[in-house]
């Protein structure tokens, strides 16, 4: 699942860059600010011409950066490499100006939509400098060095031979060697010990900033992001992880039974948690890799999509003009002609790009991209999908003010592309041409299995990460805690353990990217609520009838404008009203995923009588 969205700036304005802040020059604050020095006792007018300044200062700020890191992405070479650097740090410094000015109107009376744009401007710091000009450089130079360590990390033997995280990956996947696949394991974790003093000063630092804006602690910051009480988030996200949890725990005890199978006991152990290091993915986070070991036997076979692009001889150009044609069903415009100039497709032979998959907006406006190397395989094919999924939701916002150029909240954004991924059904690829006929079959438990390692897998995963931050930024978990914490919350959310005995002379939590880099995480939980939620309504207006995980809407005029009311609001209302458009409820609701593996639930239920679950 390939999901890098464009980066976060004032408000998390979308537009593409690989790992960049958006950013601008130091003088474009002046317009924002000038209107606030002269009273000491701002007003609710004072306020409304911030705001003018803001989103005057913003347009072209935020197409210089986006452009400048397309260079970046697009042509490494010390030169853009420091240009994109030299980009980010004047945001950052933008960014703070803006938030401090912001937090001046926090006791002003002034009307909804105005306070709205306020607090995105305040909330749009991911980690909030303080105000204190050598803490503001300490805190750059520590999150630089964060992501440096984690980049540049390598696991070297005794015997002087390295290892990256890809060549480590390769093992996690292919591997069915316990000891090849804790080695790996373990070896990755090297890199992430010498992480924790910087981040136990960054976390200090962060705090600091985020209290000068008005908050009790970055983690309840980060939480008000969802317009909702952070408090109240928190136990919102209780509610939607309750209603999923049989499910999960369902599919934990099948996996756990089949690797006790595979390896024996005395790897597994018999405490009902599985080793980290057995599930095909270095973070555990993901386990279709070990689809081969867990699937139903002779109960379907996935249809092989990589194959069939393959025969109808697809290359990366049929594969996007595809994925647009999905759009295009539903209502949509075409993506503009510069999209096809711009975009990058195929690996260069002639320089070295960033390879990730990502959604660009460069302008706020039309001039949208992607950026892959594309193969042609079943993963870019669904990867394609869901990056246009970006690119249409971007267009569908331009019209709105600038601040509000974004999604509902961040799990909108990735939800988007997920939600369209899920109709690419044996329906849809016969109406397309890739197949000839829709393969007939008593079980659809294979495909479902194969879904169910991936997005089911996922969800306790993506819901402890931020849990565990939280918690480290209000103080719950101490800096002596920090591992104990991290596996704490592993065991309890995902019976997943640590195959080794792990102490506070290791930091496993820096071994995530997400962590070192300071990236809210819990957008990909509510993203994989969301698409399945979306999903399951955008169905009904197609007016399909059937099992939930049959269900295409492609071509369905009705489902691509309930779509497309929903993408217009972006982030101008609250996530409630987008998602009463989309999904005709005020709240999200995890049921949905319930209904799409109904089936895999009752084999799952079958194959699990007589075992001991639970952990």
């Amino acid at each position: 699942m390939k999901k890098l969205l464009l980066c976060l700036a004032i408000a998390g304005l979308l537009h593409g860059c690989a790992s960049q802040t958006v950013n601008s020059r130091h003088n474009n604050t002046d317009a924002a600010t000038a209107n606030t020095r002269h009273s000491a006792a701002p007003t609710a007018e004072d306020a409304k011409a911030f705001i003018r300044g803001v989103e005057a200062a913003l347009e072209p700020a935020l197409e210089k950066s986006a452009r400048t890191a397309w260079l970046q992405a697009n042509f490494i070479n010390y030169d853009s490499t420091w240009l994109a650097a030299k980009s980010g740090e004047e945001m950052t410094a933008m960014a703070v100006a803006m938030a401090n000015e912001a937090k001046k109107f926090n006791h002003v009376k002034v009307d909804p939509v105005t306070r709205r744009k306020l607090e995105m401007i305040k909330l749009g710091l991911t980690i909030p400098a303080p105000s204190d000009a050598k803490k503001n450089a300490e805190l750059a130079q520590i999150a630089a060095q964060l992501t440096s360590m984690y980049g540049t990390g390598k696991y070297c033997k005794a015997d002087g031979k390295c290892y990256t995280l890809n060549d480590l990956e390769a093992i996690m996947t292919h591997s069915r060697n316990p000891d090849e696949l804790l080695d790996a394991w373990a070896g990755w974790r090297t890199i992430s010990p010498p992480m924790r003093p910087k981040y136990q000063r960054m976390v200090a630092l962060a705090n600091e900033g985020a209290q000068e804006l008005g908050y009790a602690d970055t983690g309840a910051m980060w939480r008000l992001k969802y317009d909702m009480p952070p408090n109240e988030f928190s136990a919102e996200l209780d509610r939607l992880w309750t209603q999923v949890k049989p499910l999960y725990d369902a599919l934990q005890c099948h996996v756990r039974a089949r690797l006790s199978e595979q390896y024996g006991q005395d790897v597994v152990g018999t405490d009902g948690k599985i080793p980290a290091h057995l599930l095909g993915n270095m973070w555990a986070q993901s386990w279709s890799n070990i689809y081969d070991l867990v699937k139903p036997e002779n109960e379907g076979t996935p249809v092989d999509v990589t194959a069939l692009l393959e025969k109808n001889h697809y290359d990366a150009i049929k594969m996007v003009k595809t994925g647009e044609g999905f759009f295009t069903s539903l209502g949509f415009e075409p993506l503009p002609e510069t999209f096809w100039q711009r975009s990058l497709f195929t690996k260069p032979r002639d320089r070295e790009v960033v390879c990730h998959a990502s959604a660009w907006d460069l302008d706020n406006k039309d001039d949208l991209r992607i950026k892959m190397c594309i193969k042609t395989d079943e993963e870019d094919f669904v990867t394609i999908h869901h990056e246009l999924g970006h690119n249409f939701y971007q267009r569908a916002y331009k019209n709105q003010p600038i601040i509000f150029r974004e999604g509902a909240n961040d799990g909108f954004h990735e939800a988007i592309g997920d939600t369209i991924a899920l109709s690419i059904t044996p329906e849809y690829l016969k109406k397309i041409g890739l197949l000839d006929k829709v393969p007939e079959s008593n079980s659809d438990l294979g495909m479902l299995m194969k879904m169910a390692l991936d997005k089911v897998a996922f969800l306790p995963f993506g819901l402890m990460i931020d849990q565990w931050r939280w918690k480290v930024f209000n103080g719950e978990i101490s800096p002596k805690q920090y591992n104990a914490g991290w596996w704490a919350l592993r065991e309890k959310y995902q019976g997943v353990k640590p195959p080794l005995p792990r102490s506070e002379k290791d930091f496993d939590p820096g071994a995530k990217y997400h962590i070192p880099a300071n990236t809210p995480y819990t957008r990909y939980f509510l993203a994989h609520i969301l698409e399945f939620q979306l999903h399951r309504e955008l169905c009904k207006a197609a007016g399909f009838a059937g099992e939930l995980h049959k269900c295409s809407i492609f071509g369905s005029a009705e489902a691509g404008d309930k779509l497309k009311r929903m993408l217009e609001l972006g982030a101008s209302r609250p996530w409630q009203d987008a998602l009463e458009i989309g999904a005709n409820s005020r709240e999200m609701d995890a049921t949905a995923i319930l209904d799409y593996f109904a089936p895999l639930k009752t084999w799952l239920d079958e194959q699990n009588a007589g075992r001991d679950c639970g952990w």
